[in-house]
């Protein structure tokens, strides 16, 4: 039994389109088909056989599908022609005693009735039509303008009357105005107008009449329709295009203050959102016939629509509420300011995150700012800053500028009680470091040293390690003359167990020492400060000190220091023989700076390994490192020296 040999189903080397198919059988005329022999009718015998012969087709087909409207359609022009308009009659009568709302039956039968100059029967068939369908305007349309066409216009009159008793649609009626117009029948027309406002009472009918009236020479009429349109809509429904049109014509008729009139009309009663129209055609108006001021309240206007539709989609938006409060500003209306600024403060943000409330308090600022220099109004500014205190989170988070900012107010108005019991509410409600720093520089200003004196400590309470305050209320003591208790001071933070800038305080209290002279308080907190940290940076600090004292004492540190820094870092001891280097060049002693270069490092490169945040080994770095003379004797580091001394000469002999 032979097996069978799996199908290639790969695709073809040559591939073949479905069009190139297509051409290939025409070319070859596969399928070709025979055209239909041409047939000669010789008498009427044989004409007659054929009618008979295409009647029955049409009645088999008619009687297949008697719904189809294009059978009966095709069968009745077939006969017509053939010459038997009673055939074809009889064909549509029989065609809408089957369907009598096809619209094409009758539209077909009236037009071969017309080609037949069968007027009576044509018109009897558009009876029947708008008769039965009163709704379908193309019978209307064909209708009247039959009569037209026959120079019946009294007829033409009498259909249009009978289909505007159905309250057609605008078209309908601008056809049935514009016959009137082509026979100059204008009071006609007028009364249909008259009709057409009531039977589409919209404001483009009510333009069209106004136009009308305007085209025809009659501007006194013209304005009486846009009065009755503007009475008719009434305040709530009035249109802008209404409006606009009413403000153009009178720009026309050159009334320019009833035209201003109008736009200021509209402008104050329709929603911003909907009158973009209306104040474009405002601004244009303003441009063309108004001065500069009436310019300058156009644009402020427009302006103020574009902030207005911005905080309208984003009330939060207070960037937005910014650029509106400026534009304002620039006008003279103390309530519009105030109102568009309460508008913005009522607008709270929705969490209670800091991050939300920081655009928003400036409202509340410049709002007092505004209200005490722009307004003068002291009780109001007053009434702002409170609402502001009480509306913020304050057992979340604060913000000290609202709070020294109503302090500044108070003592503006000669009130430093009132400002006294701000900023103690202040500090016990919410206590920040901007709160006591506000507070005290307040009491510095009036000399009340006994008040900065209990904020400092209460300050120091707050917050014991904060520096800048030790140093700050030292400064303080020291200025009035108390030394012991700026020195208790320095003493009472360096003892603190926790400093957010020790190095400050103690370089601080060092130099408060050393400006009152006591060279021995300051060689013991130079020591006590070593006791805490070896950091080479206070080892050339100590030194340098000394060396203002005597150069003796100064090398002595100096080599304290350099035999404390050999067991750390290379890079510190360095910075520590640099700075000696430099002591001993101003010095001028050459015995000594050859002492220190001998005692100088020099640099190695070497490699280490490089560890990610898992402790897993990520490779090798190389890095400088600095080998000092006595790190020199050990063989590892002798065998790394001779091996870049091998180096050198293999680079000198190439």
């Amino acid at each position: 039994m032979t097996s069978r040999r799996p199908k290639n189903k790969h695709a073809a080397p040559v591939q073949i389109t479905a069009e190139q198919i297509l051409r290939e059988a025409s070319e070859r005329e596969i399928e070709k088909v025979t055209a239909k022999p041409q047939q000669h009718i010789t008498d009427k015998e044989e004409l007659n056989e054929l009618r008979l012969e295409k009647r029955k087709i049409y009645e088999d087909n008619i009687r297949k599908n008697r719904n189809n409207t294009g059978n009966w359609i095709k069968y009745a022009i077939w006969e017509e022609s053939q010459g038997e308009l009673e055939r074809a009659r009889s064909i549509y009568e029989r065609a809408l005693d089957v369907d009598s709302r096809e619209a094409a039956l009758w539209i077909k039968y009236a037009e071969m009735e017309m080609k037949h100059r069968q007027v009576n029967h044509a018109r009897n068939i558009y009876d029947r039509a708008v008769t039965l369908l009163p709704r379908v305007n193309t019978f209307w349309y064909k209708y009247s303008y039959m009569e037209e066409k026959l120079e019946n216009i009294a007829g033409a009159r009498e259909v249009f009357e009978r289909w505007m008793q159905w309250h057609p649609e605008q078209q309908a009626w601008n056809t049935y105005i514009n016959m009137e117009l082509r026979y100059n029948q204008i009071a006609k027309a007028r009364n249909i107008y008259e009709r057409y406002i009531l039977s589409h009472m919209e404001p483009d009918v009510w333009i069209k009449f106004a136009n009308f009236e305007r085209k025809h020479g009659e501007p006194d009429n013209a304005r009486s329709v846009y009065e009755r349109a503007v009475e008719f809509f009434g305040e709530e429904n009035i249109s802008p295009t209404l409006l606009v049109n009413f403000g153009r014509f009178e720009e026309t008729q050159k009334e320019y203050d009833r035209a201003r009139a109008i736009y200021k009309y509209g402008l104050e009663r329709i929603p911003k959102e909907e009158s973009k129209a209306l104040f474009d055609a405002y601004t244009q108006f303003e441009k063309k016939y108004g001065d500069r001021k009436g310019v300058d309240d156009v644009i402020l206007n427009k302006r103020q629509f574009q902030y207005e539709k911005e905080v309208e989609e984003n009330p939060h938006n207070y960037d937005a509420w910014f650029d509106y409060i400026r534009l304002v500003e620039s006008g003279d209306d103390i309530e519009k300011i105030r109102d568009v600024y309460e508008r913005a403060i009522a607008n709270v943000p929705p969490l209670t995150e800091k991050k939300f409330w920081r655009r928003y308090i400036y409202l509340w600022i410049y709002y007092a700012i505004f209200e005490e220099l722009e307004a003068k109004d002291v009780e109001r500014t007053r009434a702002v800053y409170k609402a502001c205190i009480d509306l913020m989170p304050n057992k979340e988070f604060t913000f000290a500028k609202v709070w020294l900012l109503a302090a500044q107010f108070e003592i503006r108005q000669h009130d430093l009680t009132a400002a006294r019991k701000i900023l103690g509410k202040s500090l016990g409600m919410c206590p920040k470091p901007k709160l006591f720093k506000g507070y005290i520089e307040l009491e510095l200003a009036l000399r009340e040293f006994d008040r900065c004196r209990q904020l400092y400590n209460k300050f120091l309470e707050y917050n014991p390690a904060n520096c800048q305050t030790w140093c700050r209320y030292a400064e303080l003591e020291t200025l009035l003359g108390d030394v012991e208790r700026a020195r208790s001071i320095y003493e009472l933070a360096i003892a603190q167990p926790l400093l957010d800038m020790p190095e400050v305080l103690w370089k601080a209290f060092i130099d408060f020492e050393h400006t009152s002279g006591n060279i021995d308080a300051v060689r013991t907190l130079y020591s006590r400060l070593l006791e805490k940290t070896n950091h080479v940076k206070v080892w050339i600090a100590y030194a340098q000190f000394e060396a203002t004292v005597g150069p003796t004492t100064a090398r002595e540190v100096f080599e304290k220091a350099n035999n404390a820094l050999k067991d750390e870092e290379g890079a510190q001891r360095k910075l520590l023989l640099d700075a000696w280097l430099e002591f001993e060049k101003d010095e001028e002693d050459e015995e000594k700076i050859e002492n220190i270069n001998n005692m100088m490092p020099s640099q190695l490169k070497k490699r280490r390994e490089v560890y990610n945040d898992d402790g897993q080994l990520e490779g090798w770095e190389e890095y400088w490192d600095y080998v000092f003379p006595e790190e020199k004797s050990k063989p590892k580091l002798k065998l790394l020296e001779m091996a870049h001394m091998w180096k050198k000469q293999q680079a000198g002999e190439t």
